[in-house]
Order: C-alpha cells, then sequence, then structure tokens
C-alpha cells in the first residue's frame, strides 16, 4: 500500500462524509437561520424553541434524500472494497 493509495482513500472519505452529511447540515442551519430571525423579529427569547424545527427539517430531509444517499454510500463501499486486493498487496 502505497502513500498515494492511502491519500487517495482518505479523501474519498471525506468527499462522501462531506456529500452525506452536507444537504441535512444545510437544512439544519436554514432552519436554525430563520427561526433566529423570527426570535429576534419577535423579541421571542426561548432558546429551545430552535430543536424541533431543526429535526423535524432534518428528519424530512433524511427521508428524501435518503436513497440518493445510499447510493453514494454503495459506490464508495464498493469502490473501496472492490480495490481491496490491490490495496493489499
Amino acid at each position: 500500500m502505497t502513500d498515494e493509495m492511502v491519500i487517495s482513500i482518505g479523501s474519498e472519505a471525506i468527499k462522501t462524509i462531506i456529500y452525506l452529511a452536507g444537504p441535512l447540515l444545510l437544512a439544519a442551519m436554514c432552519v436554525g437561520l430563520m427561526v433566529s430571525v423570527l426570535q429576534a423579529v419577535t423579541q421571542i427569547n426561548e432558546s429551545t424553541l430552535t430543536f424541533i424545527p431543526k429535526m423535524v427539517a432534518v428528519v424530512l430531509v433524511l427521508a428524501v434524500m435518503s436513497p440518493w444517499m445510499l447510493e453514494v454510500l454503495k459506490n464508495y463501499a464498493s469502490e473501496v472494497l472492490g480495490g481491496a486486493g490491490g490495496i493489499i498487496r
């Protein structure tokens, strides 16, 4: 196993993690920003108000994006496991 192979596997793993977590984090960030603006406009100082909308948004995005996320994860796993013979040598 060469250094290039390790760097390649690591960079692909990081890209896959970003692809999988990105939509969920983006949805949580957008909902949190909207709730924060709503709290600022209405002067509601309730810190627990953001949790439920964020959880709902993340679950909805997960439900919608799960087929694509599973496809990305399957492609990464098949690429890594398919090349395992070359990695071991």
